[in-house]
């Protein structure tokens, strides 16, 4: 018979006892307390593993962040609100056109605020930030209305202007109790400019849509409050922000629900919200009355839809009579809610019957898609007709769908699940886990009383479960021998796919909502024109720049500059904003920077068409120009000092913590001062001499801008990264870099002598309190 304790030991064990003569009950002694310390030096090898493992992780997290997501990810300081929210982002805009047809963005109008260096505005005009920096926290604002006050007509010089002004309310999801309260804000400029004057009603209850009207010298809100289980009625008593309890219309959970006055009747669409699953946003009913204030009764043929939730079914927003005709806005919720908006023409509407077709609303949808404020998401639409015969709406819009922010959390923890379990297993593959799977030598011990004795239990299921994963497991790893090269493959393999979970956990955890947004300047956003000068050598590079700066959110255009050879077809670009190709008679530098009476924006982007960075980086440029624009605002430095001057790379501003000048094949100008100093009489002997060298026209520029300000005229922008693409189409203009600094340094010192001597003063590096400059 086996010698007590003999049963069970491992042989390292059975070696052990033989070699130093340990027999009897100092056996089983001798595993009571080895087994546990074995165990822990184990565990003590597992925990310095996963540690390990941890701390590079956490270096490949923090590099990537440093290095990718923190280069496309907008921070647009907002002192609360504007988070992240599984409803979406939603924000306003405002369109002007001849009909409800042809409406066009605030942008296309031309509109401009010398305050906020917006020429022009931009949509959208109000965002969460415009409420949260009033002191009112949100995440963000929908379902707009327009109430227009209609002012005294003037003649001023013989010219007819009526002032009117305009009232906005709207949902606003209020941080603080993550519902829905209704926000009002005033505009005395037909919409350009915005001021947030408060909330006008908040329940207890979510609210929104807030339909308001005139009716007997009254004026009433009817907003949707489906949570308290009715529709109700509000009448203002101190217009536009304080409101009382008129009555309950109709005692439902109806969303949406809009107000028309036709053929003799009051109706009201709306959608009852009771419905089950698909019928909520697919259902659409129909009630009639002849007063706004009731009572009220159903169609006859309620509910009108109930199924197809790409019917737009759901109101998007008022309806409107156009030409004797009455038409519907409704939401298309396929794919995700409030996707985009269909408008209806109703051709029969009586008590008994209803009818509507299809009609193409004409609003073009933006091709820059998150990067765009409307670009994946628009569902509510109020026109109104203006005193002026001309028509205005408001429209709401968002770039992400619904629930994004769940998804990309759950995706990132996803991501962080599977990288723990790679971990793990590359764990398993090299040994260090082999105390806590249930055939490791420090858990088997022989008697139920001994620690860990569940696993030497023949009846537990945990036990025979956690056996079946242990023969698996160590049957793989008997085929993974790490020291052959399959096994080393395997480890290599391994841990690049750990470093892709990492990437990608940190992109969804960390990277915002994919977006390269605009950043606001004084409440409000504006657009720009982007410009390069090129040839038919370098057509490659031009369709991959137009390919990626269309989609930055701030720019109108693109205006190719198009100096030698056969031009471009505009067409044959992929391209989310227009491209005009503006061919030269002259293969001139000067060229770039001609005055184009077609270029609709005071700010211009000159940038270089073998330049590539993120949109991120485009926009804090533009934004830092807004708050200068008598400046030139760039992303490549250079301190021109010495005597004489002496050109240098960008190298040598660093070492001296100094520039003094931007070079203009990046950055933004004003193309009224820029243009008009660059081709003015002063300027036509330096523009022959950038002839005659066909180099230092940017260089040209800044001694024109220096030496008609005592200010300071130049200011930097760190780019996060920035790839010369034509160093991949073998079509470089300055090859010889030295030779091009001769040249460069030749023109400094013509320069000089026809302008005077740059600005001795070199502004330092890390002046900007955003550190958009370091």
């Amino acid at each position: 018979m086996p010698v007590m304790g003999e049963k069970g030991a491992n042989s390292t064990e059975l070696w052990i006892f033989r070699r130093f003569g340990i027999a009897g009950p100092w056996r089983s002694r001798w595993r009571r307390w080895s087994r546990p310390l074995g165990y822990l030096a184990c565990s003590s090898g597992l925990v310095c593993f996963l540690i390990g493992s941890f701390l590079v992780c956490s270096i490949v997290a923090i590099v990537f962040f440093r290095l990718w997501v923190s280069s496309f990810l907008t921070v647009d300081r907002v002192s609360a609100g504007c988070r992240p929210d599984g409803e979406g982002s939603w924000s306003i805009g405002i369109f002007y056109g001849k009909s409800p047809f042809s409406l066009a963005p605030i942008e296309l109008s031309n509109k401009s605020n010398e305050k906020s260096s917006a020429w022009p505005v931009a949509n959208p005009v109000l965002t969460c930030a415009s409420v949260s920096n009033a002191g009112y926290p949100s995440n963000f604002v929908a379902d707009p209305f327009l109430f227009i006050q209609v002012g005294v007509l003037l003649v001023v010089s013989y010219v007819c202007h009526q002032d009117n002004t305009f009232y906005l309310f709207f949902e606003t999801k209020t941080v603080a109790t993550m519902q829905g309260d209704i926000g009002v804000a005033r505009s005395l400029d037909q919409g350009a400019t915005w001021e947030f004057l408060g909330i006008a009603l908040d329940e207890a209850w979510h609210l929104s849509y807030p339909y308001v009207f005139n009716y007997r010298n009254d004026t009433y809100m009817m907003p949707e409050g489906s949570k308290k289980g009715d529709l109700r009625l509000y009448r203002a008593t101190k217009f536009p922000l304080e409101w009382t309890f008129e009555k309950v219309l109709v005692s439902k959970p109806l969303v949406d629900t809009s107000l028309v006055h036709y053929n003799g009747y009051y109706w009201l669409f709306t959608s009852d919200f009771s419905r089950l699953s698909i019928e909520k946003n697919a259902e659409l009913e129909i009630w009639f009355s002849n007063s706004p204030l009731g009572p009220w009764k159903q169609h006859r043929k309620n509910p009108i839809y109930r199924a197809d939730k790409s019917l737009g079914a759901r109101n998007g927003g008022r309806l409107f009579i156009y030409e004797g005709s009455l038409y519907r806005p409704g939401q298309d919720c396929s794919r995700t809610y409030g996707r985009r908006l269909q408008v209806y023409k109703v051709e029969k509407l009586t008590k008994e019957e209803y009818k509507e077709v299809p009609v193409s609303l004409a609003i073009g949808e933006t091709k820059k898609g998150r990067n765009s404020w409307n670009g994946v998401r628009h569902h509510h639409l109020d026109p109104q007709l203006l005193p002026s015969g001309h028509w205005v709406a408001v429209m709401d819009g968002d770039r992400v769908p619904s629930g994004d922010s769940t998804r990309t959390l759950l995706l990132g923890w996803t991501f962080f699940l599977l990288l723990f379990l790679v971990v793990m297993f590359i764990g398993l593959l090299v040994g260090v886990m082999d105390c806590i799977h249930p055939q490791g030598n420090y858990l088997i011990v022989s008697r139920r009383n001994e620690p860990f004795s569940f696993w030497t239990n023949p009846h537990s299921k945990l036990r025979r479960y956690a056996a079946g994963i242990s023969r698996c497991i160590l049957a793989f790893k008997g085929g993974v021998k790490l020291k052959t090269c399959h096994g080393k493959l395997t480890i290599i393999f391994l841990s690049i796919f750990g470093v892709v979970l990492v990437c990608m956990a940190v992109q969804y955890l960390y990277g915002g909502n994919g977006a390269e947004e605009g950043y606001m300047y004084k409440g409000q956003y504006s657009q720009f024109t982007m410009l390069t000068m090129t040839y038919d050598a370098r057509l490659w590079n031009l369709k991959q720049y137009v390919k990626h700066y269309s989609r930055c959110a701030s720019v109108r255009e693109i205006v190719v500059v198009w100096n030698k050879g056969k031009p471009p077809i505009e067409d044959e670009f992929d391209s989310a904003v227009p491209v005009r190709i503006r061919v030269e008679q002259n293969n001139s530098l000067n060229n770039r920077f001609k005055d184009d009476p077609l270029i609709q924006t005071r700010a211009v982007l000159e940038l270089d068409d073998d330049i590539l960075m993120t949109c991120n980086d485009i926009e804090k440029g533009f934004r830092a120009w807004r708050e200068h624009p008598e400046r030139i605002v760039g992303f490549y430095p250079r301190l021109l000092d010495g005597s004489p001057l002496k050109y240098r790379d960008e190298t040598y501003a660093r070492k001296k913590n100094g520039y003094n000048v931007i070079l203009t094949g990046a950055a933004f100008m004003d193309t009224e001062l820029a243009f008009r100093r660059y081709w003015s009489e002063q300027a036509t002997e330096g523009r022959a001499l950038v002839n005659k060298l066909f180099n230092c026209e940017d260089i040209l520029m800044n001694f024109l801008y220096a030496n008609t300000s005592s200010m300071r005229t130049v200011e930097y922008i760190r780019p996060s990264w920035a790839i010369d693409t034509s160093k991949f189409s073998a079509s470089a203009i300055s090859r010889n870099t030295q030779q091009h600094y001769n040249i460069r340094t030749e023109c400094l010192s013509r320069f000089s002598s026809i302008y005077g001597s740059l600005p001795i003063k070199a502004w330092n590096f890390g002046s900007r309190g955003d550190g958009w400059d370091v």
